[in-house]
């Protein structure tokens, strides 16, 4: 199981045998987001990149087809997001995730999943990873997923995530967080990891404070720097983990 990364038509290549990561098509110039698509399906990838490398902002710079070429590759690479299988021989994608986050990488992670409550999904993104998405969603969400991780808003869809973190953060005991944890936080700040806990965007949560955008983006970055997350998922995780809110309310 190896790496591909984007050459014309190689003379001499091996068939989907184990290729080495090389530097994208353009040496990454052209400042557009550098993909690595991660399935140990074939056809997955090939369909995956001949829609991701059709926009202009986007640039498929390798592939591999498990985890442990996947970390490799993130190595190698440095993609800008990371489109990760769960269920990949060898390595999985959630080892292959909790690995990489481990070791400090600043790809953005996306899941993806063939059902929307995969039992695995919840754990991957506890693991760091920063969304996911359904393998057969139209071409188009794809697209627009790998634009919105890239750009920081990692619950790609807020109401599906919400509901996939409820269904499985009720299974889970709450972990008892620190009193300093969550006495970082202002009284304000926790309203917003509340909101955040509830799938609310930040204009949602905007409307909802009475407040601006603007403001919800600082209080935001605050609640990710004093609790030290890399990203809104993780907040989430974090909202429910320690019960400050519970699975099922709306408040």
């Amino acid at each position: 199981m190896g790496v591909n990364t984007p050459s014309p038509a190689r003379g001499g290549g091996q068939g989907g045998g184990d290729n080495i990561p090389s530097p994208a098509r353009g040496g990454g110039q052209g400042g557009g987001i550098r993909i690595l698509i991660v399935d140990d399906q074939a056809l997955v990838r090939a369909g995956f990149r001949m829609i991701l490398d059709a926009q202009p902002d986007l640039e498929v710079v390798g592939e591999a087809a498990d985890g442990s070429t996947a970390i490799d590759a993130v190595r190698t690479l440095r993609p800008d997001v990371v489109l990760m299988d769960i269920r990949m021989p060898g390595v999985d994608g959630i080892e292959a995730t909790r690995r990489l986050s481990e070791a400090g990488a600043t790809s953005k992670i996306v899941i993806l999943t063939t059902y929307d409550l995969d039992e695995y999904v919840f754990d991957a993104l506890a693991a760091g990873a920063s969304g996911f998405l359904l393998k057969h969603v139209p071409p188009e969400e794809l697209v627009r997923g790998v634009r919105v991780a890239a750009s920081g808003e990692a619950l790609l869809a807020p109401s599906i995530t919400k509901r996939l973190i409820e269904e499985f953060a009720k299974h889970r005991a709450p972990v008892r967080a620190g009193a300093t944890d969550l006495n970082t936080l202002t009284d304000r700040e926790q309203e917003v990891i509340r909101l955040l806990a509830r799938g609310l965007s930040n204009p949602e949560i905007a409307r909802e404070l009475k407040v601006g955008e603007a403001t919800v983006k600082t209080h935001v970055a605050h609640v990710l720097d004093k609790l030290g997350l890399r990203d809104r998922v993780q907040a989430v995780i974090f909202a429910y983990e320690v019960g400050l809110i519970k699975p099922g309310t709306t408040g």
